[in-house]
C-alpha cells in the first residue's frame, strides 16, 4: 500500500508547492562501492544487472520489499511474474531491468532521473521501500556524456533532500577512504545524521589488504569522516564471483565474521554486523521514520485537495472535473459520431461537389487545351477531329488521375468539415487540437484504391463518345453550360486586359491615378490591334509578320515605340477577348438551334459543334460524378473510419501523445485534482491499516 502511495506520488507534478516528504531507503554510494551488492543480500535475490567495471545502474530501481509465500518480482507496469527460485527468471529478470534502463536514457545521455518500479516478495523479508541510485563517480570516462558527474549528484540530491528519506551510505572498504566522494555528499544532505546509516562493504578484502588495520577500526567507529550517521554496519557481500548465490554469500559473510580477529578488536558490536542485521535496522528505521511522518503528509494533501477544488469552482462551476482520460473518452465519442456522420452525407450533395471540383480543376484544360484549338480552326469537320483526338489523349494521360484526386481531396474537406466546424453552443474548443490531429493522421493512412483509375478511364471514355443529345432541355442546359464557362473566361480576360492597360479615363479622373509608361504603350498597341480586328472579324488567332510590321510602323508614326514580342503578348489577350465575345454571340443564336441539330440540318450560321462539346463535357462530369460517389459512399468512407478508429485506439496508447493535444489550465487542474485525491485516498487507508498494525 505504502509503495503505490509513493509510485502515484512520483508521478504527480507538484504545481501547487505539495512536497512529497514521505520516508524511502535512499542507497548511495561510489561507483562499485557494492551498494547493488547491498539490496540484493537485503531482497535475497541477485536481481540487478552486472559488470566489471562498467556503470551498470543508469537510472533509480524503486525496490519495494514486502512478505509473501512465494520468492518473486514483478515490474509495477507488467503482470508477468519472475520466480527467483529459478535461474532463467533471475536472467530474464536482470535483462529486463538492463532493457529499461537504456530506454530510460535519452540519447547523448549516460544516466536518466527516470525510475524503474519494481516490487519483491517472498518468506521473511523485511518490508520496506529502497531506491537504488546510480554509483556516484569522481572521472568522466571515454563514452559517457559530458554532464553525467553533475546529472548523478543532481539526482542523487534530489532524493537525499527529501527530510525523511533514510540514507543508506555505502562505503567501499577495500579502497582508500580518500578516495571516496560520496561520504561528503551526505554530509552536505544530512550534517547531523539523523537519518542516515552507514556500511562499510568488502570487509574481508580490507582485512586481508589493508597495512593499517586502524584505520578500518576508525571508520567502522565513525571517527575517520566527519560524516555523521545513526548507526555503523559491517557487511560482506561475497567473493567477488557473479555465479555465487545469496545462500552461499550469506554462510560466507557469518564465518567470517565470526573468525575476524580485526572484528573483535573493533567496538562493533554482534548486531552491526552481516546483512541479515543491517536489512532488520533498516527496517527499523524506515517504519520509525513512516509512522512519524505518514500523518502530516496526508495534512498536507488534504489543505492541497481543498484549495484546487476551490480552484475549480471558482474557475469551471458548471463543467464536471473530467481528467485527461476522461476527456480523451469524450473526444473520442464525438469524433467517432462526426465520421458517422459522414456516411450520412446525401447523394445528391457528394454529385454536386464533386461535379463542381472536377470542373474546376480541369476546366482550364477544357477551354485552352481543347475548345479554343478546336474552334479556332474555322471548319466544322476540322473542329470535331480536334476535339476528338485531344479528348482522346486526356481521357488517356490525365483525365481519371484528376478525378481521383479530386473525389480524395472532396473526402478530405467533407472530413474536416465535420471534424472542426464548430457544434454551436455545445462545441468544446478543448478537443481542437486533438480532431485535428486524428483528422490529419487518419488522412496520411488512407490509400485510394489503385484501381478506381482504370475502372474510370472506361467510364470516361464511354461518356465523351455519345455525341447524342436527346431533348431540348439537355440542350439548353449544355448552352447554359457553356455560357458560364465562356464568361468566365472573358472575365479573367477583361481582368488581364485591365491590368495590362492600366486605370481608364473615368479612374484616371475620379482616383488621381496614371497610367505608366509600358501601360500607356500597351494601350496604344491594344486601340491599333482593334481597329485591325474590325476591319477582319474572321482574322486567324495568329498574327503574321506583316500584320506586326504594320502594326508596328502605326504606332511609330504616332511617337510609339514598341517591340514585336509586346504587340504579340497584346494580340493574344485582345483576340481571346475577341473570339470569347463572338462565341458567346454564337452560343446565344444555338438556343434555337435544336431542332437542325435533330434533324442533321447543315446551317454554317447554326453549326453548334462547341454546344455539343459541352454537352459531352458536362455529361462526362455527371457520371464521373455519380461513379465517384459510388467508391466514396460504398468504399472509401467506410475504409476512412476504420482508419479513424485505430488511430484514437494508437492515441489512447500514447499518454505523451495525449498530453501533447489535450492541454490547458483546465484539463491541469482537473489532472491535478484526480491525481491529488487518489493519493489522499491511498494515504487515508494505508494510515487506517498502519493503525490495525501491532
Amino acid at each position: 500500500m505504502y509503495s503505490e502511495v509513493l509510485d502515484v506520488l512520483s508521478d504527480y507534478d507538484a504545481s501547487y508547492n505539495t512536497q512529497d516528504h514521505l520516508p524511502r531507503v535512499v542507497v548511495v554510494g561510489d561507483q562499485s562501492a557494492g551498494k547493488t551488492s547491498v539490496l540484493e543480500m537485503i531482497a535475497q535475490a541477485r536481481i540487478f544487472p552486472r559488470g566489471s567495471g562498467e556503470m551498470m545502474t543508469r537510472s533509480p530501481v524503486k525496490v519495494t520489499l514486502s512478505e509473501g509465500p512465494h520468492h518473486v518480482a514483478l515490474f509495477k507496469d507488467s503482470s508477468r511474474e519472475f520466480d527467483l527460485t529459478k535461474e532463467e527468471d533471475l536472467a530474464a529478470l536482470r535483462h529486463e531491468i538492463e532493457l529499461r534502463m537504456r530506454k530510460n536514457v535519452k540519447e547523448g545521455c549516460t544516466v536518466s532521473p527516470e525510475t524503474i518500479s519494481l516490487n519483491v516478495k517472498g518468506p521473511g523479508l523485511q518490508r520496506m521501500v529502497l531506491v537504488d541510485l546510480p554509483g556516484v563517480i569522481s572521472t568522466v570516462t571515454s563514452g559517457m556524456a559530458p554532464d553525467t558527474k553533475e546529472t548523478i549528484f543532481s539526482i542523487s540530491k534530489a532524493y537525499m533532500q527529501n527530510p525523511n528519506a533514510i540514507i543508506l551510505c555505502i562505503q567501499d572498504g577495500s579502497v582508500d577512504a580518500e578516495r571516496s566522494i560520496v561520504t561528503d555528499l551526505v554530509s552536505q544532505m544530512d550534517p547531523h545524521g539523523r537519518r542516515t546509516i552507514f556500511v562499510l562493504t568488502k570487509v574481508d578484502l580490507a582485512e586481508k589488504n589493508v597495512a593499517s588495520p586502524s584505520r578500518i577500526q576508525q571508520i567502522i567507529e565513525g571517527k575517520l569522516f566527519p560524516m555523521k550517521a545513526l548507526g555503523y554496519f559491517a557487511v560482506v557481500t561475497g567473493k567477488g564471483n557473479s555465479s555465487e548465490s545469496i545462500e552461499a554469500i550469506r554462510e560466507y559473510e557469518e564465518e567470517f565474521f565470526e573468525n575476524s580477529k580485526l572484528l573483535k578488536t573493533s567496538m562493533l558490536k554482534a548486531h552491526q554486523v552481516t546483512t541479515r542485521n543491517l536489512s532488520l535496522a533498516v527496517s527499523d528505521c524506515f517504519w520509525k521514520m513512516v509512522r512519524e511522518s505518514v500523518e502530516q503528509q496526508a495534512d498536507s494533501f488534504k489543505a492541497t485537495r481543498f484549495n484546487l477544488e476551490t480552484e475549480w469552482k471558482n474557475n469551471y462551476p458548471r463543467l464536471r472535473e473530467l481528467d485527461r482520460n476522461e476527456l480523451f473518452e469524450k473526444a473520442k465519442n464525438e469524433i467517432l459520431d462526426e465520421v458517422i456522420s459522414l456516411s450520412q452525407v446525401t447523394p445528391k450533395h457528394w454529385e454536386e461537389i464533386l461535379q463542381q471540383s472536377l470542373w474546376e480543376r480541369v476546366s482550364t484544360h477544357v477551354i485552352e487545351n481543347i475548345y479554343l484549338p478546336a474552334a479556332q480552326t474555322m471548319n466544322s469537320g476540322t473542329f470535331n477531329t480536334t476535339v476528338d483526338i485531344k479528348l482522346k489523349q486526356w481521357t488517356d494521360k490525365q483525365l481519371p488521375n484528376k478525378a481521383v484526386e479530386v473525389a480524395w481531396e472532396t473526402l478530405q474537406e467533407e472530413f474536416s468539415r465535420f471534424m472542426t466546424e464548430p457544434k454551436g453552443k455545445e462545441h468544446d474548443d478543448i478537443f481542437d487540437k486533438l480532431k485535428e490531429a486524428v483528422k490529419e493522421e487518419s488522412i496520411k493512412r488512407h490509400k485510394w484504391n489503385d484501381f478506381a483509375e482504370d475502372s474510370l478511364r472506361v467510364i470516361q471514355h464511354n461518356a465523351l463518345e455519345d455525341r447524342s443529345i436527346s431533348d431540348k432541355q439537355q440542350w439548353d442546359a449544355a448552352i447554359y453550360f457553356m455560357e458560364e464557362a465562356l464568361q468566365a473566361r472573358l472575365k479573367d480576360t477583361e481582368n488581364t486586359i485591365e491590368n495590362m492597360i492600366g486605370p481608364d479615363w473615368k479612374k484616371r479622373w475620379l482616383y488621381w491615378k496614371n497610367r505608366t509608361q509600358e501601360q500607356f504603350v500597351h494601350n496604344e498597341t491594344k486601340n491599333e490591334l482593334e481597329k485591325m480586328l474590325k476591319c477582319t472579324e474572321d482574322h486567324p488567332a495568329y498574327l503574321a509578320s506583316d500584320e506586326i510590321t504594320t502594326v508596328r510602323k502605326n504606332l511609330e508614326s504616332r511617337g510609339v515605340e514598341v517591340d514585336p514580342s509586346l504587340i504579340k503578348d497584346t494580340w493574344h489577350q485582345v483576340y481571346r477577348r475577341h473570339f470569347l465575345k463572338t462565341a458567346l454571340n454564337h452560343c446565344n443564336l444555338c438556343r434555337r438551334g435544336f431542332y437542325y441539330y435533330q434533324r442533321h440540318f447543315v446551317d454554317s450560321e447554326l453549326e453548334c459543334n462547341d454546344v455539343v462539346l459541352f454537352w459531352r463535357i458536362q455529361r462526362m462530369l455527371a457520371i464521373t460524378a455519380n461513379t465517384l460517389r459510388q467508391q466514396l459512399t460504398n468504399t472509401e468512407v467506410r475504409r476512412l473510419e476504420k482508419n479513424v478508429k485505430e488511430v484514437l485506439e494508437d492515441f489512447a496508447e500514447d499518454s505523451e501523445k495525449k498530453v501533447k493535444l489535450l492541454t490547458g489550465k483546465r484539463v491541469q487542474l482537473a489532472e491535478d485534482l484526480k491525481k491529488v485525491r487518489e493519493i489522499q485516498e491511498k494515504l487515508d487507508a494505508f494510515i487506517e491499516a498502519l493503525h490495525q498494525e501491532k
